[in-house]
């Protein structure tokens, strides 16, 4: 009887594809990580010691520290987009949007889809005055998180939805920070009122700025 050989094509795309859940599987972890003791608390052995790997496996998907920060802010990225980019985005343009963004950040953080409360509010933090690439690549992506919040409130202003003289971009900062604020109440204090107390400043604040 014929020895049955396996197709090296097949072969090799299934090591690809273990290779990649593998990636994914770290990477999550580290994410996980990260949200609770920050990016400079990702090492290669305290995620083999989480995950159950040898150093050597896990070193051969990452080539430093710095490409596993990078790769772990990607993959956050990822979820965080998933979690609250997309329902705000389904949501139709304006005020309706606007909420949705703040609703499915709140639901985000209540839910603890990152063990430690909002990834990159935990890392930014870190971050903020460490020169590096890996600051500005949070730099890059708060600036774009900042844009989309000041164009969900233009497209409010444009739709008669908020006042002609709301400044949108103050209005942004003004909704990012109390976010940001919130996130780190809840982790400090670990009280679910917070996130009812933040539900109640933003809607507040919206309401402020609503046409009379």
């Amino acid at each position: 009887m014929a020895m049955i050989r396996s197709n090296p094509t097949v072969t090799a795309r299934r090591r690809t594809a273990h290779g990649q859940r593998t990636r994914q599987a770290i990477l999550k972890t580290a994410t996980d990580v990260a949200s609770v003791e920050g990016l400079e608390g990702l090492s290669i052995g305290r995620l083999a010691a989480e995950l159950g790997m040898s150093k050597s496996g896990l070193f051969a998907h990452f080539g430093s520290k710095e490409e596993l920060q990078l790769a772990a802010i990607d993959t956050a990225l990822e979820i965080y987009t998933a979690e609250v980019i997309q329902p705000a985005m389904a949501a139709q343009a304006g005020i309706t949007r606007l909420e949705a963004l703040t609703n499915a950040w709140l639901s985000y953080g209540e839910r603890k889809v990152f063990r430690g409360g909002c990834f990159f509010a935990a890392v930014t933090v870190e971050f903020d005055s460490r020169p590096s690439v890996v600051r500005d690549r949070l730099v890059d992506l708060m600036q774009q998180w900042l844009n989309m919040i000041e164009q969900f409130i233009q497209e409010a202003k444009d739709l008669g939805e908020l006042r002609p003289d709301v400044d949108a971009s103050q209005l942004a900062f003004e909704l990012h920070a109390t976010m940001w604020g919130a996130n780190a109440m809840a982790q400090l204090f670990e009280e679910t009122k917070i996130a009812a107390q933040t539900r109640r400043a933003i809607a507040d604040r919206l309401n402020a700025v609503r046409p009379c």
